[in-house]
């Protein structure tokens, strides 16, 4: 069996250091915040090239938390993609912000800047561009647009530990950026987490406050607050892991150019990597018309594949309000027909990956990769 990811693996790896750490947290009985929180939140921001990171207790929450201390309310519309998890729009919905979607580069897979502006209206207020499978979106564009009309930028790092921009590290290039640490994440807890960072003090005293049911000092509560504080065991883990995410990361990229090298010449479209960006590749998404033959195809032979995401939000069922039918993305939806995932994790060996190339060589063989 070839896995998608094999997190017992990289358990394994870290054991002794992760054990430590959280009995460490256990001894300490440090279990809601705490010292190992707090030195997470120092390296991580480090990490990003930032001032500030304030860590949360999900990925999701990250997002909440950085519309409401953007200001983002009802009345107020945020331009995104509709290519993406469907957090980004939920948490733009819980900040009582209506999502306005703008389609994607089908070479990139991330929003497209050059349909940004059409999409602007007097009530727009902020563009949130995701960064998926890892790929940084095309930032540079994005913010000149928003300076032009006066919109906060908030990056939708979720999938992006580690990706650079122009040499500059993904989350710190906008006012605001949002982490998940997600247990299959390339930064992953052991369970949920996450992270909002940036260079403003403000944001960043505000999203600390919101965490922590809206106050600053105990049973003083100045803001309308919510329990999104990140666990102690959680902080201690992202803490150990701080220390490897570097070589997982190379190793990925090492493993994603493998793939390139031995899947294109077989006719399948692999994903773009432009040579002035970092992809960091926590998924590696070719695109075919024959997805779910080659996905059944690769499960007889024991090899894992996922689709993300195989509905994109805009024809969601929950967010059928926004009266959105199929058409009006054209180039998301193709792409939701068509990507699919193979398995891709720091861990795998080249054995691994060739028992992968070696099913996929067969199939293309006889049946064409597209």
């Amino acid at each position: 069996m070839i896995p998608f990811v094999d997190l017992k693996l990289q358990y394994r790896s870290i054991k002794d250091d992760v054990d430590a750490a959280v009995l460490q947290v256990f001894e300490n009985a440090s279990f809601v915040l705490g010292p190992e929180v707090a030195e997470f939140e120092r390296l991580f921001a480090e990490y990003v090239n930032v001032e500030h990171a304030v860590a949360v207790n999900s990925g999701t929450s990250a997002l909440h938390l950085a519309m409401l201390a953007a200001d983002l309310g009802p009345g107020d519309e945020v331009i995104t993609t509709p290519m993406t998890f469907i957090a980004t729009v939920s948490a733009i919905d819980y900040a009582g912000a209506t999502p306005v979607f703008v389609d994607i580069d089908p070479a990139t897979l991330n929003i497209d800047p050059a349909r940004i502006e059409a999409a602007i209206t007097p009530a727009t207020k902020a563009i949130v561009p995701v960064h998926l499978h890892g790929l940084p979106a095309d930032l540079d564009p994005i913010l000149e647009i928003a300076e032009r009309h006066g919109l906060t930028v908030i990056e939708d790092a979720a999938q992006s530990h580690g990706a650079e921009y122009r040499g500059r590290r993904v989350g710190g290039v906008a006012r605001i950026g949002c982490f998940s640490f997600y247990p299959g994440k390339n930064l992953g807890a052991y369970g949920e987490g996450g992270a909002v960072v940036t260079n403003d003090p403000d944001i960043a005293r505000t999203v600390s406050m919101l965490r922590d049911w809206g106050s600053e000092q105990r049973y003083h509560h100045d803001l309308k607050g919510f329990n999104y504080r990140m666990e102690g065991v959680q902080g201690a883990v992202l803490r150990v892991k701080m220390a490897h995410i570097e070589h997982w990361t190379e190793n990925r990229r090492r493993l994603a150019a493998r793939y390139d090298e031995l899947l294109r010449p077989l006719g399948y479209r692999t994903p773009a990597a432009p040579s002035d960006l970092r992809h960091v590749y926590h998924v590696y998404a070719i695109r075919t018309t024959k997805r779910e033959e080659i996905q059944a195809f690769l499960t007889e032979r024991e090899i894992a594949s996922g689709i993300h995401y195989p509905i994109p939000v805009h024809l969601q069922k929950a967010f059928a309000e926004l009266g959105h039918v199929r058409g009006d993305f054209p180039l998301t939806e193709a792409a939701s027909d068509e990507v699919l995932s193979l398995p891709m994790f720091p861990e795998m060996t080249n054995d691994q990956q060739d028992v992968v190339v070696a099913a996929l060589t067969e199939w293309a063989e006889t049946k064409g990769a597209d």
